[in-house]
């Protein structure tokens, strides 16, 4: 932690103490009793003396980084809960959230719902989760309804610095299968599962990156000048022929070719490897099985061949023997009857 940092969040301990939230208990999802408000800037968390570390720690990073990429300065208050368990997030957030979900973001209330320290790996880091939330709200307070879905969670992940989302689209199946969707079944992916969900997160965030790259080629700063001639348009495709000189049908085709093209190729490798791997550790057992079939089967012939060899060598060992004695026997003297002698 820097010392500016530092200094930060020892002024947001002494200044943002501890409040009842009964005054506000209206705008606040149902509190169990014990819970405490802390308060600085725009910012108000909700947190249970579990989470009260947590919930500085939220409430300085926030403060030091109260800005988003295009966009000025948001001036909104914003409240934040942080649920001391997975039951009680669900509770707040109610059944419409995903079972794959640690924290949600209610534009509608100014208002963020977040798991706590008890949060599974899977939640991601706290502050960063913050941030990404954060951006929703911002992005709904600077530009309204005129967002669509992919958009809105690109330049959220975008804005967190999400930048590991992209190591999804390096082992991606089904974006070598099914190629890369466009923006309106990108919209879909978001309400399905885990797995298409994560995918569709990784793709908006590419194409608002995309968006941001295409925006720095003339000496600009990426989407500010974008956000502006959107706010004045209300098209999305208006203010892509403005700013970039291209259709939305065609910055789409541009982006799925550059997907394609950067990580395409690894995902299939990646892929392959995997399944290649998958298919090693099925086989082996059948080739271990054949392995051991092949080595009896060569120990049978071996012995056979050494009984065969065995029973080659005595019979030609027999036949010749054999073939000595009769010899042995010719070469004997004649034996003289008793008394007979030589004349």
């Amino acid at each position: 932690m820097s010392a500016s940092r530092g200094l930060l969040l020892l002024a947001v301990l002494l200044v943002a103490g501890p409040r009842s939230p009964r005054a506000q208990a209206s705008t606040w999802p149902a509190v169990p009793p014990g819970a405490d408000l802390l308060e600085a800037g725009r910012f108000s968390i909700l947190a249970f003396p579990s989470e009260a570390r947590l919930a500085r720690a939220l409430l300085a990073d926030a403060l030091a980084r109260d800005s988003f990429p295009g966009l000025a300065r948001p001036r909104d208050a914003v409240r934040i809960a942080l649920a001391p368990s997975a039951a009680v997030f669900r509770a707040w957030v109610g059944p419409a959230a995903p079972e794959w979900g640690a924290a949600i973001a209610l534009p509608a209330r100014r208002l963020i719902i977040m798991q706590g320290r008890d949060a599974g790996a899977d939640a991601g880091e706290p502050r960063q989760t913050l941030r990404h939330e954060l951006a929703h709200l911002m992005l709904a307070e600077a530009m309204g309804g005129l967002v669509p879905r992919w958009f809105d969670e690109g330049y959220a992940s975008y804005a967190a610095g999400e930048w590991g989302r992209e190591e999804i689209l390096a082992t991606s199946l089904g974006l070598v299968w099914r190629g890369v969707p466009s923006f309106v079944a990108l919209d879909s992916a978001f309400v399905g599962g885990a797995t298409g969900a994560t995918r569709a997160y990784a793709l908006a965030h590419r194409a608002v990156a995309e968006l941001a790259a295409l925006g720095t080629l003339g000496g600009g700063d990426g989407l500010t000048r974008f956000f502006t001639v959107w706010r004045e348009t209300g098209s999305f495709d208006r203010t892509l022929r403005q700013v970039h000189g291209m259709t939305e049908p065609g910055f789409e085709s541009w982006w799925r070719a550059r997907i394609r093209r950067q990580y395409g190729a690894v995902a299939l490798l990646a892929d392959l490897g995997v399944l290649s791997l998958v298919l090693g550790c099925l086989l082996a057992p059948l080739w271990w099985q054949r392995r051991r079939r092949q080595q009896a089967r060569l120990a049978t012939l071996r012995a056979r061949d050494a009984a065969q060899e065995a029973r080659e060598r005595a019979s030609a060992l027999a036949a010749l023997l054999g073939e000595g004695g009769g010899e042995r026997c010719e070469e004997r003297p004649r034996s003289f009857d008793r008394g007979e002698g030589p004349v």
